[in-house]
């Protein structure tokens, strides 16, 4: 069975890494004898999905494009499928090393490890024992406990479109959301994409723990223009009222709301179980106080608390 799967990998990633146009699963179907011998056609299409996909993890850049009839072909492009001149000198590689250690306990510890050893059949020189052991009582990881980042990550690298049901912060239920996928950033311990959002015309950031249900890819290419430089941080930041300039008063009930507080200009400790804190505002924080539910109460601006109310009156209301 392993035998006859490699053959039947191998025989589709020559037929798409031939052809000088994209081939329709008709043709790659008449053109592969499994294919042939599959059966019904909707187990010729989980096969040829499973193929594709596991092509995909081996690294064969696979492109998706639609003909003018509306049929859907594949093809790899040999000029973005192979592998330039690699010359790292011992330092470089040993950074590379590290940087895939980050990924251990994360869903990419595959992944990184094969490129490693791609890199190092390439001539990349291996990491010197000194280094490991120098830097052995510190090592970075980086958790990845959310089943959407996967998913999230492979539709980024191909750019696929991808659906997926999404709650906000200030929402009773989710909502389904058509995103062409930019690129995935990891900040303050949470997961975000950052991408067009097609119902809305407009960049979106949403938080991978959000997410519910299984992100779908769908078939066509992006409508919308990826950015040279996608900074979701940044994004987040201003979200959060991390670049704020001006400042807001709220009152926090003790020993809760420890990002707030890590955030706060100022706290002063109350005798009534309540603290008050002098915290940045900037767009979105209403959002985020809203998370906090019964802890937080909004002194001033007086805009800020009226934000704050009518969110959770929404969310009260269902």
């Amino acid at each position: 069975m392993a035998i006859a799967k490699a053959e039947r990998l191998m025989n589709l990633a020559l037929c798409l890494l031939g052809t000088r146009r994209p081939l329709s699963k008709r043709e790659l179907r008449g053109s592969i004898e499994a294919y042939m011998e599959a059966g019904s056609d909707d187990s010729f299409n989980r096969m040829f999905e499973r193929d594709k996909d596991d092509l995909r993890e081996l690294g064969l850049v696979i492109e998706t494009v639609e003909n003018l009839e509306g049929e859907t072909g594949y093809l790899a492009r040999r000029d973005s499928n192979r592998l330039p001149p690699i010359t790292l000198d011992a330092e470089e590689a040993a950074a590379l090393g590290l940087a895939a250690k980050v990924w251990q306990q994360a869903r990419l510890a595959g992944a990184a490890s094969g490129a490693l050893q791609k890199l190092r059949a390439a001539g990349m020189p291996e990491a010197e024992d000194s280094y490991d052991a120098q830097h052995s009582a510190l090592e970075p990881r980086i958790p990845v406990h959310e089943t959407a980042f996967e998913p999230l990550m492979l539709a980024c690298r191909d750019r696929r479109p991808v659906v997926f049901d999404y709650r906000k912060a200030t929402a009773a239920r989710p909502e389904t959301r058509q995103v062409e996928p930019w690129t995935l950033e990891c900040w303050r311990g949470h997961w975000y994409l950052a991408g067009w959002d097609r119902d809305r015309g407009a960049e979106r950031v949403f938080r991978l723990s959000r997410i519910t249900g299984k992100v779908r890819s769908r078939a066509g290419a992006f409508t919308a223009p990826v950015p040279d430089v996608v900074t979701v941080r940044e994004t987040v930041e201003s979200w959060a009222g991390e670049t704020a300039t001006r400042s807001a008063r709220i009152r926090l009930r003790a020993g809760s709301g420890y990002p707030l507080r890590a955030r706060a200009r100022s706290v002063r400790e109350g005798a009534d179980g309540w603290d008050e804190l002098e915290i940045p505002y900037g767009h979105g924080l209403d959002a985020w106080l809203v998370e906090f539910g019964p802890d937080v109460v909004v002194l001033e601006p007086a805009d800020l608390r009226a934000d704050v109310v009518d969110r959770l009156r929404a969310v009260a209301k269902g």
